[in-house]
């Protein structure tokens, strides 16, 4: 089981901060450190000192890093447009000696839109479509070569599709709870398919919906690896459970039904229990980036455990 380090910089965190987290993973033995991809903060939190880009902060971390995977859960295909999305992961790829990895969602945030006057189109699960179709159809042409799309709501004539990324092809995580159209979108595109914030059963039934539509498009579903993001919250013994819980503005109830926490025992228990039904790996939402502590228990007492 790969556990990542999963980081919501919106809701309050400067470079500074997000890179003493990444490194922090490295040491920690961690397999990534991801981030959102988010401009306008959620809930009652300050969100200060203001949002940061998440492609300019991988590519600081990626010059700053060595070993750790990089990446997003989930890029916004409404930030950005997907030729200049394509430049952008391959430049940061290129900068981190091949360790970049792309999520690419839909978008869904339709405030931080409006915030900072980024249009919200109704239409968003074509554009992802087509979005996937043209960043994977540049990285996969061939040096000298030429690529051309021309679909509904992008036009790409004679791209020289470059940079090319350093890794032979980037892996691409496509996620969410659709029934239907993001398993579809998977079983085509995405060499990891993801489920946030997801009980035991529904993780169940939407693997089993991407094995499916994985077959049905004559892939074989073991291609693909499945992957689960979950908070946590883990405390040495419950007081300290309590008090992490209450810096992050939650009940531990609440935490134990819908994350991961409670003893190092109890969550290990638990990713076991989302390993049964197909997860092997699980991104761990970090809410207190300052908590580095929290970091080093759950690599000694958790990680150590699942290796």
């Amino acid at each position: 089981m790969d556990l990542r380090i999963f980081t919501e910089p919106q809701q309050g965190a400067t470079y500074d901060t997000l890179l003493t987290v990444a490194k922090a993973t490295e040491d920690l033995g961690f397999d990534a450190f991801f981030r959102s991809d988010h401009y306008l903060k959620m809930g009652s939190v300050d969100g200060l000192p203001g949002p940061t880009d998440a492609w300019i902060t991988l590519a600081g971390l990626a010059r700053e890093t060595k070993r750790i995977r990089l990446g997003t859960l989930m890029t916004a295909g409404t930030f950005r447009l997907p030729g200049v999305l394509a430049i952008q992961v391959a430049q940061v790829d290129q900068m981190s000696g091949g360790r970049v990895e792309l999520g690419l969602g839909a978008g869904w945030f339709e405030e931080e839109h409006k915030a900072y006057g980024i249009p919200f189109p109704k239409e968003k699960f074509g554009r992802l479509e087509e979005q996937l179709a043209v960043v994977t159809g540049l990285w996969a042409t061939e040096p000298g070569k030429t690529f051309d799309f021309h679909g509904t709501y992008y036009d790409l004539t004679d791209s020289p599709a470059l940079p090319k990324p350093a890794q032979s092809r980037i892996p691409v995580l496509i996620g969410g709870h659709g029934a239907t159209r993001t398993p579809r979108l998977a079983a085509k595109y995405a060499d990891e398919f993801n489920i946030p914030f997801a009980s035991i059963e529904d993780t169940a039934r939407q693997f089993g919906r991407v094995r499916a539509a994985a077959e049905e498009a004559g892939r074989d579903a073991d291609e693909l690896t499945y992957s689960g993001a979950l908070v946590v919250c883990v405390g040495k013994d419950d007081a300290e459970v309590a008090r992490r819980a209450a810096v992050i503005g939650r009940e531990v109830d609440e935490l134990k039904a819908n994350g991961l926490a409670g003893s190092p025992a109890e969550v290990v228990d638990r990713i076991g229990r989302f390993a049964e039904v197909g997860a092997e790996r699980i991104y761990l939402q970090v809410l207190d980036l300052h908590d580095l502590d929290h970091l080093e228990l759950i690599s000694a007492q958790v990680q150590s455990q699942l290796s």
